[in-house]
């Protein structure tokens, strides 16, 4: 049973890359109903979640009538019934850089919409502990965001044990 078969990309603008993967392009106002209907359709897996910032890059392609925004999610799903991968890919404007979480959907995106959370800073609506995961707590800004700050970082630690 293909993906387009199963009637939950229709709607949507898709491209289908070379190794046979297809990725949809849904808006962010219909990406949790989408990933849920995958979900329903055998897409049991979730095997990737993760934020990129496009600040600046020329080079991404993009289906006709889907506009480029500064970031995106990309979620890859994998059916291990049917031996699909699908990859839902969703611009988020900058201006209100946020989407719904499927921490619902999949339990196991807790931590990976957390890390995309504090090193992009994309917010995840309806998260459980949206705090950061990689960062400390008393950190200023979103590390992977390409308009940070270049330059020397400073390397903070917390009161560091002495030897063992």
């Amino acid at each position: 049973m293909s993906v387009t078969a199963i009637g939950a990309l229709e709607g949507f603008a898709t491209t289908t890359g070379a190794d046979g993967t297809q990725s949809v392009f849904p808006d962010a106002a219909s990406y949790h109903a989408l990933i849920a209907s995958l979900r329903a359709s055998g897409f049991e897996m979730l095997a990737d979640l993760c934020g990129v910032d496009y600040l600046g890059h020329p080079g991404r392609t993009l289906p006709e009538g889907i506009v480029p925004e500064r970031f995106e999610v990309a979620v890859n799903l994998l059916s291990l019934s049917q031996k699909r991968r699908v990859r839902v890919r969703v611009q988020i404007a900058e201006a209100s850089p946020s989407i719904d979480s499927i921490f619902d959907l999949y339990p196991g995106s807790e931590a990976m919409e957390r890390e995309a959370f504090d090193l992009i800073g994309i917010r995840f609506n309806g998260h459980p502990d949206l705090t950061r995961i990689l960062m400390p707590d008393d950190w200023e800004g979103h590390p992977l965001r390409k308009d940070y700050a270049i330059g020397r970082v400073p390397v903070q630690f917390k009161e560091t044990p002495g030897p063992r």
